[in-house]
């Protein structure tokens, strides 16, 4: 358990515990008036529930530094309990509850390597990378004369996930999804 300096806030992506909840700090603006002490605003996201709060940190304040911790596991499978994780070194498996991993759910596939954040010892959800290669399971045939840039089409992935491709993918064609916007980034190579 750390406090952190009134000048941590301004960082965003600081996660902090408020309220006994873990927050990540989106947004801040530093503010100081003539008469005033400083004031942070911030912007902060729930990391268990993804709720987006305002609040004005104000200087003195003490914070604490949330007890977060980020483990590497093993993505098993998912079923109406949950979805299963397996820690590669010890082989312990753990449940996360569909409704906290559910939109990210559509991004993995059985053994798909990813971090499960833990606070305070509980799991409250996934950090997953950025961009994702997927496989296209069914997306409608390419015609000839179709250009890179000349428009798309929507593709099924191997997770269930269906985005927008350009007219050149085809089936079997892996394509590279960016897990923020659930959009096509760039076709991948084969794995």
């Amino acid at each position: 358990m750390s406090v952190l300096d009134f000048s941590d806030l301004k960082s965003t992506g600081v996660i902090i515990k408020y309220q006994d909840q873990p927050y990540q700090i989106i947004w801040s603006n530093f503010m100081r008036t003539a008469q005033r002490k400083p004031v942070i605003q911030t912007k902060m996201r729930n990391l268990i529930t993804g709720k987006v709060m305002e609040y004005s940190f104000k200087y003195g304040e003490k914070v604490e530094g949330a007890d977060i911790i980020k483990k590497k596991m093993q993505f098993l499978y998912s079923d109406d309990s949950g979805a299963s994780f397996m820690d590669p070194e010890s082989y312990e498996t753990i449940v996360l509850p569909k409704q906290l991993v559910a939109d990210q759910l559509r991004y993995l596939k059985e053994g798909t390597d990813t971090l499960i954040i833990f606070f305070e010892d509980r799991p409250i959800g996934l950090d997953l990378p950025v961009k994702i290669d997927l496989k296209v399971v069914e997306t409608a045939p390419g015609v000839k004369g179709d250009t890179a840039t000349g428009g798309s089409k929507p593709a099924k992935l191997e997770t269930g996930l269906t985005v927008n491709v350009p007219l050149f993918i085809k089936e079997g064609d892996f394509v590279r999804v960016d897990t923020r916007s659930a959009t096509y980034v760039e076709r991948a190579t084969q794995q």
